[in-house]
């Protein structure tokens, strides 16, 4: 559901209805925990559904982020940051692979806090843009908090890239 919601909140934000883009991302929200519940719940996990879920996530986050970013919602540094690591993240694991070294990623801990920070950042960016609530020192706050933990996000994970490409890790 986060994969179709993500074009329809950018296409919100685009269009000047953040109002709407807020309570879509509530819902997309709503449908992760859900779904996250089900498949723990009912052992329905499987190891497609943690790669769907994790690319939902990164859609839904790295599109929203790139829209306010456009319009000036949220620090450029701060979007250039974020869709960085993520394209380090994809283009290491694309190389391990592509060199026969494949690496299997496991969030960590300094990941979920990012996780946490981008969605925190997201929610009130978008509920202060469309409800006029006045938390822009708030939204600086968040964002650099959001930054840190991306740039430590980043960092971490090339740690652990260059260790397993090292022959460290099996």
């Amino acid at each position: 559901m986060r994969l179709l919601l993500a074009p329809l909140i950018v296409w919100l934000i685009i269009t000047g209805r953040t109002q709407f883009a807020f309570w879509i991302f509530v819902v997309a929200g709503i449908s992760d925990a859900v779904d996250g519940f089900l498949a723990k719940r009912f052992g329905w996990e499987t190891e497609l559904g943690a790669y769907l879920d994790a690319l939902a996530d990164k859609l839904l986050l790295v599109c929203i982020f790139v829209a306010l970013g456009f319009f000036g919602q949220i620090p450029a540094w701060l979007v250039i940051a974020v869709v960085s690591r993520d394209f380090l993240i994809i283009s290491a694991l694309i190389l391990s692979w592509m060199l026969n070294r494949p690496m299997r990623v496991h969030p960590l801990l300094v990941s979920k806090a990012n996780t946490v920070a981008q969605i925190v950042l997201a929610a009130i960016t978008l509920a202060d843009s469309g409800f006029g609530l006045g938390l822009e020192e708030l939204r600086y706050w968040l964002a650099v908090v959001a930054g840190l933990l991306t740039l430590l996000s980043a960092a971490s994970y090339l740690q652990a890239w260059l260790r397993h490409m090292a022959g460290y890790e099996s």
